[in-house]
């Protein structure tokens, strides 16, 4: 069984088992259990999307070293420990070696080599070095032969390796500096004849300096010299100003804190009108990167813990607006974005993302983000300040969303490259029948109305305090209720019990799948009392629920594939959500088995929750099933714990105070939240199962 990290872990099986990552903002390192990088592989430091080394292989007298053990500080640092294999004229284990890694802004690795033997040796050190250059949407698929432009000048003296590559408006260059300069070079790589008396070590500093993005997303600088150490890092401010919990229940404490570290992980830094403002990319390693829908969620679920996140993804994705009409990106006035990229095929023409806009959610979703901001923070500044943004969403969701004026949100790519699903499940055949057909576009999914609705009813809030606009507020409350009707006759099917049908789909008939996607009209509020129990049964149903948490797509479905990306696995984001829905509504018990599925699954995990779960039966397997190529760690799941612990103890800011309803199982004990931030106060609270204080931080 692979040895799982303690942190950046599970990456593509062709680095082996046990490979490992170290990140900082939008720069990856992959590499395999020893650290290295094989030519050929998925592995190599990427940065703002592409690929600046392909191949970095350390060997000792012609063979790659052994693998001790491995350690991983913080995300952003990593120590191997190695020795030697058996070798002409080198004991085994004569050596002990660490290859001492940190990404803060370059890449930065430091070699220590110690004698442990009892006889002076010469040992022949190199390493191999490369760069290709690659796009990251190559890196998980095809990577084109850019050999022929790219050129070397590499230094005479060791001290350096230089590659360079250029192509039309698109170039890149990675500089390998070394100190002590190699004796030689051979080839593309440095090579070192190292004179190492008994009980001696010897140590040798490699740095790859990375450029800036143009998008303007920076990582702090890193000082390798004289000794390993990190420079100030406005994340740690971040991570130092974020609630504290604790439990009794040490797995669910921890799970907590595996959260924090993920995503303390996977946040980027962006300067946006002279502020710099975090906000969390989506995962690794595909998606180190600006994220609409992803982005918003996860701000949602972190908020009780701390307001920056979303403040950060709101003023960021406001910044890239759409503003214009762009079938090539399938931008449109208002619209939030989907992705942006800023590797060689995106500057080039040839993929979308600079940046792409084929989200039908993001922004409805950006709207309940900045609602949800204010209720926790009273930022009438902030939200003044959007407020152009706001209206231009709104806008958007009337005449561009609304494409033929029925109320309800739809969605159609304009672009070659566009995807055809803009609903979170995105994937090609994320949106299906129930009998397996795939339905015609445009498609208007069930929880984009949801989202529509309760953006509608959050900007009436904001029109009636900050915005300052009673008209405003009077019309958006109307076309909410009006929304509410028209969804609520066009989206119920009697049969199966009664659900709510995935979508509509190009000719206005019902997509009727049953799916997760009946949760998110929980958390939106847009379904009826008399109809919320009749949902709640079908969620928790052995068609939905797997017993590790609620699957996306029933198992009576045509469809349904334990293994399908969104056709029946189990995603904790998903859940989180649901389970919010659920507490929303009032069913408390169902609260807390969904709660106790998803945090009985993270500890098979390591506290970890990955990006989905196959949706086999819990009884089947007994153990959950991680999806195949699951991004471990991804944001949205790293933020389902802090949303389900809102949800258990039900804490909500009301009109400037929080409210706590505590309702968890007994064994969790005695929970204690210190230094939660809102309306610019700090709070504790001290909750037990069933009752809760707030009272002010000293």
């Amino acid at each position: 069984m692979c040895r799982l990290e303690s942190d950046l872990r599970n990456l593509p099986p062709e680095l082996g088992c046990g490979a490992l990552a170290v990140l900082n903002g939008r720069t990856f390192m992959y590499s395999d259990a020893v650290g290295d990088i094989p030519k050929g592989s998925v592995g190599g430091l990427v940065h703002a999307d592409t690929r600046y080394l392909d191949e970095w292989v350390l060997t000792v007298n012609g063979a790659r070293l052994l693998e001790l053990d491995t350690d991983l500080p913080t995300h952003c640092q990593a120590t191997f420990y190695l020795t030697n294999p058996a070798l002409p004229g080198l004991p085994a284990n004569a050596l002990g070696v660490g290859r001492r890694r940190m990404i803060d802004g370059g890449f930065g690795e430091r070699i220590e080599m110690t004698n442990h033997d009892n006889q002076d040796l010469h040992v022949a050190v190199r390493l191999a070095a490369g760069s290709d250059f690659a796009d990251l949407f190559e890196i998980k698929a095809q990577v084109g032969d850019r050999s022929s432009r790219i050129r070397r000048s590499h230094a005479r003296d060791g001290s350096r390796l230089c590659f360079s590559y250029r192509y039309d408006i698109f170039s890149a260059a990675t500089e390998v500096r070394a100190v002590p300069a190699a004796d030689r070079i051979d080839g593309d790589s440095m090579v070192w004849e190292v004179e190492l008396p008994a009980g001696t070590t010897w140590m040798c500093d490699l740095y790859v300096p990375l450029p800036t993005a143009d998008d303007e997303i920076t990582a702090p600088v890193y000082h390798p010299h004289p000794a390993m150490t990190m420079s100030p890092d406005p994340v740690t401010a971040w991570r130092d100003r974020l609630a504290r919990f604790t439990s009794d229940d040490r797995q669910i404490e921890q799970m907590r804190a595996q959260a924090v570290r993920d995503l303390t992980a996977l946040r980027i830094t962006m300067r946006v009108g002279g502020e710099d403002v975090l906000l969390p990319a989506a995962g690794l390693p595909w998606f180190l990167t600006i994220f609409g829908r992803d982005t918003i969620f996860t701000a949602y679920q972190t908020l009780m813990f701390g307001p920056d996140l979303a403040r950060g993804a709101l003023i960021a994705l406001a910044d890239y607006q759409g503003t214009r009409r762009n079938d090539m990106n399938d931008e449109e006035p208002g619209k939030i974005l989907h992705e942006v990229r800023t590797g060689e095929l995106t500057k080039l023409g040839l993929r979308p993302h600079n940046p792409y806009y084929g989200s039908a959610d993001a922004t409805p979703l950006w709207l309940i983000l900045l609602s949800e901001y204010w209720r926790w923070t009273g930022d009438d500044k902030l939200v003044q300040q959007l407020y152009g943004n706001a209206m231009a969403a709104m806008e958007w969701i009337d005449h561009y969303g609304d494409r033929d004026g029925d109320c309800f949100v739809e969605y159609q790519t304009h672009s070659p490259e566009g995807l055809g699903n803009q609903c979170w499940r995105d994937s090609w055949d994320g949106v299906l029948y129930a009998d397996g057909g795939m339905p015609p576009l445009p498609i208007a999914t069930c929880e984009i109305q949801g989202y529509v609705y309760d953006a509608k009813l959050r900007m009436a809030e904001l029109a009636d305090g900050p915005l300052d606009n009673r008209t405003l507020a009077r019309r958006l409350r109307g076309e909410a209720a009006r929304l509410r009707d028209r969804f609520n006759a066009d989206f119920w099917l009697d049969a199966r019990g009664g659900y709510y049908a995935l979508g509509l789909d190009g000719d206005k008939r019902r997509i009727d799948a049953m799916t997760s996607n009946m949760g998110h009209l929980l958390w939106s509020g847009i379904i009826p009392d008399d109809r919320a129990a009749v949902v709640v049964d079908q969620l928790m149903s052995e068609q939905l629920f797997s017993g590790w948490g609620v699957r996306t797509m029933a198992t009576t479905d045509g469809g349904y594939n334990p293994i399908g990306y969104h056709r029946g696995t189990v995603w904790p984001h998903d859940n989180s959500i649901i389970i919010a829905g659920l507490a929303r509504y009032g069913y408390r018990e169902q609260v807390k088995r969904l709660s106790r599925a998803i945090t009985e699954a993270a500890d098979h995990f390591g506290q970890r929750l990955p990006e989905a779960i196959c949706g086999y039966p819990r009884a089947d397997t007994h153990i959950p099933i991680t999806y195949p190529t699951a991004c471990d760690p991804q944001a949205w799941a790293s933020g389902a714990p802090l949303l389900i612990s809102r949800a258990l103890l039900g804490v909500e800011p009301h009109d400037g105070r929080l409210t706590i309803n505590p309702d968890y199982y007994e064994s969790t004990g005695h929970v204690q939240i210190t230094g939660l931030t809102a309306f610019g106060t700090r709070w504790n609270i001290d909750a037990t199962p069933h009752s809760g204080t707030v009272y002010p931080a000293t």
